[in-house]
């Protein structure tokens, strides 16, 4: 999981919608209502395809330079930021059920002092791992 910025070619529609495509992504691209619902979108698609990619352990295309990306009529191109960390938080957070053995002493003490387990265990992975 990692922050990411890929350029996007946005186009203005006669209808006065927003199209979106990343040209270093294949099949990435969404539209919007506005400009503003737009850049929203691209974001989203943008940290879903490669949140897909990260699980799949595929390999992550190199953003282009946008100097170097050519466009006409009503389209520019803009630099869209995502964090497939922040996503997976925000889009994943159903809970899973895990099964551990500690000693039986640990439990005990555990137990009496209120100690709330599932609390416990992801402090720890999120501290083990960094992760605020």
């Amino acid at each position: 999981m990692a922050k990411y910025l890929y350029p996007a070619i946005f186009t203005e529609e006669e209808n006065g919608l927003y199209d979106v495509y990343f040209p270093d992504i294949p099949d990435c691209y969404t539209s919007g209502d506005s400009l503003m619902d737009a850049l929203y979108m691209a974001e989203d698609v943008l940290a879903l395809t490669l949140y897909s990619y990260e699980r799949d352990k595929r390999d992550i295309p190199e953003p282009s330079d946008q100097k170097n990306i050519k466009t006409s009529g009503e389209s520019f191109v803009n630099i869209i930021s995502c964090d497939t960390l922040e996503y997976q938080k925000r889009n994943n957070d159903k809970a899973v059920k895990k099964t551990l053995t500690i000693p039986e002493w640990l439990n005990e003490l555990a137990i009496k002092a209120d100690i709330n387990f599932s609390q416990v265990l992801q402090e720890a992975l999120k501290a083990k791992m960094n992760i605020s």
